[in-house]
């Protein structure tokens, strides 16, 4: 609170970005975690919270006759316009803002300070929902060919390592030690992902410190260990995602890549993403054409191409799909590294994973599949997402560009995936507001010290409890789909613009409800009428067996209207005549009378036809089977058909 220069400050205008004659007067309150705004005119109470540390950055704009304008942009990509009365209000809550959303120490985070109603054994449950020893377990690990490596207990080989890793059961601790010197950083080559039906892996590690002609033996011996655990294969691929002038000038400075001649049978690939630096500007570029006030489609479209983002988005999905089809296809190991091996690699390993196991997936999985490629093994979370006062040229998208390429492969596999877009937002926003512990440091053992378990919630926990709000209704266990290896095409024109997480804050530009919304509500309503239906069964039953109810011939009409029994109702022929009656309620609308009983037989041949008297519309309209979907049971369009 000691950091709050003015805790309250009336007659602040909130401006519409789309329309800014459009605004909400209210007041803002600062509190030590979070900005607050009460709208005041409102028949509704309406407030706008927004947490200190999703704030990017604040800008103070010069003051005007109707009052001194405040720029608050977020890291969700929300942006809020402030016009407070006072020039000298605006300077005080400006100051404030800044050192609110610039915390100095680990501490001042909101996770260490965020107590929701849980006792602490819950809290201690939740750290343990995911277990990646059981995800290993699942690969079919330790094995004959793999086995777990005491190497790095206490991090005393790697300090921005995992205390456990895979290695090869050939490989001796005085080889990994040996081949730890010769990379950068000590991140010597261990196991990410092991295919169980054709013993292919995917291994990472960091670029070794070759230089122009340097060279290290137990270095080579260790990729050899990684080959011959792969007995169908006589070689393996070895992966820099960086582009070949990058390595090549990282050789002055006495790093760069491998050197064919001198490792045993491997094949050496560049890829080609760029570094953090130029992701960063691309995304800056991006929001700015995303943020344009009424731009024109060439406007938009240029300032999309100039930034170049899709363009990385394709790089880092070739990359996943080139491993991918190595494992699956070929049977043939891969090992993946960029400069220090915790940013390009963790992107291409984890995308790669996607592509191949249906278990990554699924909720759950995707949960450890963060866990384990980009939290265990090291990505510098604090310093890409900016949570503490470091240099602003560490900070990256690296995370935003891994969500997004599982979010263009989900645009093109609709059924695949068990969760939604809503489940990648949630968890983007989650990484950057650090509110639960699970993103905060830069490694394993950072985390360890700050004694994140002992201190802070878990997201997963929170996640699974709410699994129903992420649920993707179209997801099909048994589509062919979700078996195997994925195949997205990486034609430009398969590509799209993630309004849902770039604009969603934009008030009136897109349809607030998205299809899957839609059909998970309606399968919500279908469950509740068919639990009303099975209620009224057991009811009818009751009544047959208490000899109550005489039943007597009833014809079966064949209009789209249904037949209605009932002390005091007669045939239902309009909307009218269904008023006060269950015909065509919801769960939420007024029940029926207690002597009405409605009777569906499955000989009715209800009509297709649409009919606005009857109240029944035609739903074949809305979901048209093509020929070829007819025929295929398991294509896409027979999923929404189905849903």
């Amino acid at each position: 609170m000691e950091h709050i220069r003015l805790p309250k400050v009336e007659k602040v205008r909130l401006l519409d970005r789309v329309s800014p004659r459009r605004s909400r007067v209210g007041t803002l309150y600062l509190t030590a975690t979070h900005t607050i705004f009460v709208e005041n005119e409102a028949a509704v109470r309406s407030e706008t919270w927004v947490l200190h540390s999703l704030v990017c950055s604040v800008e103070q704009q010069a003051a005007t006759a109707s009052g001194c304008s405040l720029l608050v942009r977020c890291k969700n990509f929300q942006v809020l316009h402030f016009v407070l009365p006072q020039e000298r209000e605006c300077h005080d809550v400006h100051l404030s803002l800044q050192r609110l959303s610039q915390p100095e120490r680990c501490e001042e985070l909101y996770c260490f300070s965020y107590r929701p109603n849980v006792d602490e054994e819950e809290r201690r449950q939740e750290w343990d929902f995911l277990d990646l020893k059981a995800d290993y377990s699942r690969m079919g690990l330790p094995n004959s060919l793999w086995k777990l490596s005491p190497v790095n207990q206490h991090y005393k080989v790697s300090d921005t390592y995992p205390a456990d890793l895979f290695v090869p059961q050939s490989a001796t601790p005085p080889v990994i030690v040996g081949s730890s010197k010769f990379r950068s950083r000590g991140r010597f080559p261990t196991l990410s992902y092991y295919s169980k039906e054709n013993h292919a892996a995917i291994c990472r590690s960091s670029q070794p410190l070759s230089g122009f002609s340097a060279r290290c033996l137990e270095d080579e011996q260790m990729l050899e260990a990684i080959l011959r655990s792969n007995p169908r294969s006589d070689f393996m691929y070895v992966v820099d995602t960086r582009p070949k002038l990058n390595a090549i000038a990282n050789r002055a400075a006495g790093k760069g890549y491998e050197n064919e001649d001198n490792y045993f049978n491997i094949k050496f690939q560049f890829i080609g993403i760029e570094n953090i630096h130029v992701m960063r500007n691309s995304q800056q570029k991006m929001l700015e054409a995303c943020e344009q006030r009424s731009p024109s489609m060439s406007d938009f479209l240029e300032g999309l191409e100039s930034s170049g983002w899709l363009k990385h988005i394709k790089a880092v999905l070739d990359a996943g799909i080139f491993i991918a089809k190595a494992i699956a296809e070929e049977g043939v190991s891969v090992l993946v590294h960029c400069s220090d091996g915790w940013d390009r690699t963790a992107q291409v390993c984890s995308v790669a994973c996607v592509l191949l196991d249906p278990h990554y997936r699924t909720l759950r999985g995707f949960m450890i599949l963060i866990e384990k490629d980009w939290i265990s093994f090291g990505h510098k979370f604090s310093h890409r997402c900016n949570h503490l006062v470091g240099d602003p040229k560490e900070v990256s998208p690296v995370i935003d560009q891994f969500l997004e390429c599982a979010w263009q492969i989900m645009e093109q596999f609709p059924c695949a995936f068990e969760f939604n877009a809503r489940f990648l937002i949630t968890i983007h926003s989650h990484v950057y507001s650090c509110q639960y512990g699970n993103f905060i440091g830069n490694n394993h053992r950072e985390r360890r010290a700050l004694g994140l378990r002992e201190r802070t919630h878990s997201l997963w926990s929170y996640l699974w409890k709410n699994k129903a709000d992420y649920m993707n209704p179209l997801y099909r266990p048994d589509h062919r789909q979700t078996q195997g290896l994925l195949r997205p095409s990486t034609a430009p024109y398969c590509f799209k613009s993630w309004r849902g997480l770039y604009n969603r804050f934009d008030q009136g530009m897109h349809p607030r409800q998205s299809v899957e919304d839609y059909l998970s509500a309606i399968q919500e309503e279908t469950q509740q009428l068919e639990e009303q239906l099975a209620s009224h069964q057991r009811k009818i039953a009751q009544l047959e067996q208490e000899g109550t109810v005489t039943w007597g011939a009833v014809s079966c009409d064949k209009s789209p209207t249904a037949w209605a029994l009932g002390r005091d109702m007669g045939l239902a022929n309009t909307p009218q005549d269904y008023a006060g009656g269950f015909v065509t309620t919801s769960p939420c609308q007024q029940k029926a009378p207690d002597g009405s009983l409605l009777l569906l037989t499955h000989d009715c041949n209800l009509s297709n036809g649409s009919d606005q008297e009857s109240g029944f519309a035609d739903v074949s309209c809305l979901s048209p089977l093509s020929e070829d979907s007819a025929r295929d049971p398991d294509s896409d369009e027979a999923a929404y058909s189905a849903a």
